[in-house]
């Protein structure tokens, strides 16, 4: 019996020294001995293993797809029995160096052997550097961390908020409304959930906080006149909606929303969780329309597979901001701050981000030399590593095929929209690999779908 199956079988037993609130003493028996593998080197079943144990022991809040990934390296990954896959979710937009860069991994190295932890009690290097260069390469005056996208827009909301009771002293009902737009998403904490567009995210936990308007995406004269009542503290918006479907704004709607916000007070608020950093060919996905917001949230790829969440904002915005107004205990710590530092380093090379628009578009290109032919592909959309691929029907059987053949790919919008957010670093003939796949997978959307 290897290690790892001895752990995901060993039973809890009675016993002393950790007390439950009602007094009851449990020992938890921890299995430390489970060791890391080369691909294939484990035996036929643990995959299976896993999966049982996870469905009894895990809260269910994910649909997890069939397959338990064990190891990578660059753009592939691998399960406990030596199967590869090429990797275009990149753990949904996060992983852009890709899988174990040697840089990545020698900066969380040093630091972990360095110092990992410490708190927002005392001052660390690590954040501060990391905190400079994105000051230095952004928009911004002042950064705020936190752990993660979602975190990243509730201190955006609660900045927003605190900016216009500090710059109405006098006014007994300053501005507390949000806009946010269709198919957004901000995040699942009741903050961020109250601003994202899907009911079905929102319903169950009502009532979420009040105050969101949801105005459709690219509708100038909507949003104009709502932020002209004079009572919305921020207005929230995707430069390009990853969830929600692969949509990219144009310039003219976020100018009139930059417009707008400054003739009438508003806050503008770009999330850039997910489309920032590298994704789009640009350094942030703003830069590509010449529009700088007041605040800007991002995550996924900023420690290359940490976590982490950052909030970069004007000094206007900072002024309204005291001790105390917001925190974090573990946000910004060395060990991730470093890896951080890291990734900017390599998206900040020389002819970095040009190629992620050249390998962007050479994968668009392919994409509807291969698959534009389909009766089911509508359009294949996007900018840079960030493509949406819309389909008339659910695009499941299409993602299912592709994972059995080799190729994991996600989902986005109402289910039928194929997202390839593969990591940054992939090369021309991986892309090549996928797109092959995508179209030898294709009559899984006829079989797949026939009710």
């Amino acid at each position: 019996m290897n290690s790892l199956h001895h752990c995901l079988n060993r039973p809890i037993t009675p016993a002393t020294n950790l007390c439950r609130p009602s007094g009851k003493h449990v020992r938890v028996r921890a299995c430390a001995n489970v060791g890391v593998h080369a691909p294939g080197s484990l035996k036929v079943g643990v995959s299976k293993e896993v999966m049982e144990a996870e469905g009894r022991i895990m809260v269910g809040t994910y649909a997890r797809a069939p397959v338990v990934l064990s190891s990578g390296k660059g753009c592939k990954l691998y399960d406990p029995e030596g199967r590869e896959y090429l990797d275009l979710s990149s753990g949904i937009a996060v992983n852009a160096l890709g899988h174990g860069d040697p840089d990545w991994l020698r900066a969380l190295s040093q630091q972990a052997n360095t110092l990992t932890h410490v708190s927002n009690v005392y001052y660390s290097i690590p954040q501060v550097e990391l905190a400079k260069r994105l000051v230095a390469c952004s928009f911004a005056d002042r950064v705020f961390f936190s752990n993660s996208g979602t975190e990243a827009n509730e201190a955006a909301i609660k900045f927003a908020r605190k900016f216009q009771r500090f710059s109405h002293p006098d006014e007994k009902q300053p501005a507390t409304q949000f806009i946010s737009f269709t198919n957004s998403f901000h995040g699942r904490t009741m903050g961020a959930v109250a601003l994202t567009s899907k009911e079905h995210y929102r319903s169950p936990f009502e009532p979420v906080m009040p105050g969101v308007t949801f105005l459709e995406y690219g509708n100038i004269q909507a949003a104009t006149e709502l932020i002209q009542c004079g009572n919305t503290a921020a207005v929230f918006v995707e430069p390009i909606q990853g969830e929600g479907g692969i949509y990219s704004a144009t310039k003219e709607f976020l100018y009139s929303l930059r417009r707008a916000c400054d003739d009438f007070g508003s806050l503008l608020v770009f999330d850039e969780v997910q489309c920032g950093l590298g994704r789009t060919g640009y350094l942030w996905a703003h830069d590509a329309y010449g529009v700088v917001p007041d605040i800007m949230t991002l995550a996924k790829p900023l420690a290359g597979g940490l976590p982490i969440g950052a909030v970069l904002v004007t000094e206007r915005v900072a002024t309204a901001i005291s001790f105390g107004d917001h925190g974090s205990t573990f946000a910004g710590g060395p060990l991730v701050c470093n890896a951080a530092l890291a990734v900017l380093d390599k998206i900040l090379r020389p002819g970095f981000l040009a190629s992620v628009s050249k390998k962007g578009l050479y994968f668009k290109e392919l994409l509807i030399k291969k698959l534009g032919g389909n009766s089911h592909v509508k359009e294949v959309r996007g900018i840079g590593l960030i493509i949406g691929v819309e389909l008339d029907v659910s695009a499941s059987p299409l993602v299912n095929a592709c994972r059995n053949s080799g190729l994991l790919i996600l989902t986005a919008g109402k289910g039928n929209v194929l997202r390839l957010v593969p990591p940054l670093i992939i090369t021309e003939q991986e892309l090549e690999h996928a797109a092959e796949i995508l179209f030898k997978c294709l009559p899984a959307l006829d079989k797949g779908n026939l009710n």
